[in-house]
């Protein structure tokens, strides 16, 4: 089984405090494993980011949008995935093909089918062994987060997309809920990492 678990959830949920918490505990552990980000992770991806989340792009077609996230996908498993991959080492990315379904797929409503087949031709086989999602409702993640960020593209797009982008989260979970860990991200942020941490132990990626 290749180790290749990956992060999702909506905007402001708190998935980078999670996978920098989970990461120093790894590296306390002395676990051998490797966290990596899309969009980015590598140079070349990390400039396709920069292009993707400017809000000064506003104008960017939907379909563009898609592109590029698959174009970064592809760099990315390139140069970081599926190099620790083939080393044995196990592989936590905060995002990954379940955020372009529903956030272009779904959300943008470009069709989950035709997201699903530009996806499968940039990552091939390299699908996650399962994903942890952070369930924590929009309103909920940007209350607590005090708004929206406006300089990034996405995040800044009106209320209703995510709502959108949370239903499709959902609807994915329930069509295959056994390569899913549903973590309850309503608690603290200690609470929230600690159910991290036992999904992954139950999972059988960390010792008991």
């Amino acid at each position: 089984m290749r180790n290749f678990i990956t992060i999702e959830g909506c905007d402001g949920v708190g998935k980078t405090y999670q996978t920098r918490a989970l990461k120093e505990y790894c590296l306390q552990s002395g676990f051998d494993v490797v966290f990596t980000r899309e969009p980015g992770g590598s140079d070349i991806a990390e400039q396709i980011r920069r292009i993707i989340l400017d809000a000064n792009n506003s104008a960017m077609d939907d379909l563009c949008e898609a592109f590029l996230y698959a174009s970064a996908r592809i760099q990315h498993l390139h140069d970081i995935v599926k190099p620790a991959l083939s080393q044995g080492k196990v592989v936590f990315c905060d995002r990954y093909v379940h955020s372009s379904y529903v956030y272009q797929g779904i959300a943008r409503g470009l069709g989950l089918d035709q997201i699903v087949a530009l996806n499968k031709i940039a990552v091939g086989d390299y699908m996650p062994d399962f994903t942890v999602f952070l369930d924590l409702s929009p309103e909920q993640a940007f209350m607590r987060k005090g708004g929206a960020d406006k300089t990034d593209r996405l995040e800044s797009v009106d209320f209703s997309f995510h709502t959108k982008v949370y239903q499709g989260y959902k609807s994915l979970i329930a069509q295959d809920p056994s390569k899913f860990e549903v973590i309850d991200a309503s608690g603290t942020k200690e609470q929230t990492q600690t159910l991290i941490r036992s999904a992954l132990v139950k999972r059988g990626v960390f010792p008991c």
